[in-house]
């Protein structure tokens, strides 16, 4: 027998195995876990039943046990599918046209591109450049853009009446607004180029935000004062959840030409623009809004408590 092999045995016979394949000693037994009993009821919060009166939020949804309940789930994916439309619609070629507004585009060819390629959506093509020193007049105080951006459904739902409200707020602080531009295939930074073409004081330009779940329609505004190629988002001002359910287009308006009046007072815009000084004037008055109510997508027929969407008991009714 070689060494080794003498070297293992003996320590085989000194921990009381010295057959090689003999079983294991049994191990103790292991008592099973105490069964849990989730209560399908939701337990509701005071706290948190008030706080979402004052918002569109998901405040206090709650759960059953480990999971969200079936409703909570039907309605996550329901406001999930508003947010997916939003991004996937098309603003149709003709609409700035039909909105009487001088109608322009990215250098993008097509939607797909439009999601991929953000560099090219931030600039104009030449057919776009030549129509816009044709038919738009220069050295407008403000000069309007609405696009589509990440939501043609916000643009063609509430841009026009954001872009006339915000011109009239604009005209009645003695400010001079351009031809309204309709832009197809926009990022925010393309108004930079069209603000310089026209040689505007400030460029406003009014697209459909990125959605969030159920916000499918909300606009963003940004403002920058000089527009030129090469401003970066340090140099402009911005307001966003613009919609019915966030702030109104008209209340958003006020706070828009104020600030465009702002930029213009203090020749800057962005970072260094004191918003201190931005003379908001009685109707941009601070304080709560009045309560808000989430919108139901989905109402759930079933009677489970707890479990994914395809656990539902009844299923969910479309409104």
């Amino acid at each position: 027998m070689s060494r080794t092999r003498a070297l293992m045995t003996a320590l085989r016979a000194r921990l009381g195995a010295a057959e090689p394949l003999a079983p294991p000693p049994p191990l103790p037994r292991v008592e099973a876990p105490p069964a849990r009993v989730y209560t399908p009821r939701r337990e509701a919060s005071r706290f948190a039943a008030e706080a979402a009166r004052h918002t569109t939020a998901l405040v206090g949804i709650g759960h059953v046990g480990t999971r969200y309940a079936t409703d909570v789930v039907l309605q996550f994916q329901a406001e999930l599918a508003v947010a997916h439309a939003a991004v996937a619609a098309e603003l149709p070629d003709d609409w700035a046209e039909a909105q009487g507004m001088v109608p322009v585009r990215s250098r993008v060819a097509d939607h797909r591109e439009f999601l991929l390629r953000p560099d090219l959506g931030r600039r104009l093509d030449d057919a776009s450049l030549a129509r816009l020193r044709q038919r738009a007049p220069r050295g407008a105080d403000v000069q309007i853009i609405v696009a589509d951006g990440l939501s043609a459904v916000a643009c063609q739902g509430a841009g026009k009446a954001l872009a006339e409200a915000l011109r009239a707020a604009c005209q009645a602080r003695g400010l001079t607004v351009g031809a309204l531009v309709g832009a197809k295939f926009a990022r925010v930074w393309l108004e930079d180029e069209i603000g310089q073409e026209l040689d505007a004081r400030v460029a406003a330009i009014l697209l459909g935000e990125r959605p969030g779940l159920g916000t499918g329609d909300g606009l963003s505004a940004y403002l920058v004062y000089a527009p030129r190629i090469g401003k970066t988002d340090g140099d402009r001002n911005m307001m966003s959840n613009i919609h019915a359910r966030g702030t109104p287009p008209a209340q958003a308006a006020a706070r828009l030409a104020a600030l465009a009046q702002a930029m213009i007072a203090q020749g800057t815009s962005g970072v260094t623009l004191d918003l201190a000084q931005v003379d908001g004037g009685a109707e941009l008055g601070v304080g709560y809004r009045a309560p808000q109510v989430r919108q139901r997508l989905v109402e759930h027929g079933g009677g489970g408590g707890a479990g994914g969407a395809g656990g539902a008991g009844g299923g969910g009714r479309r409104r």
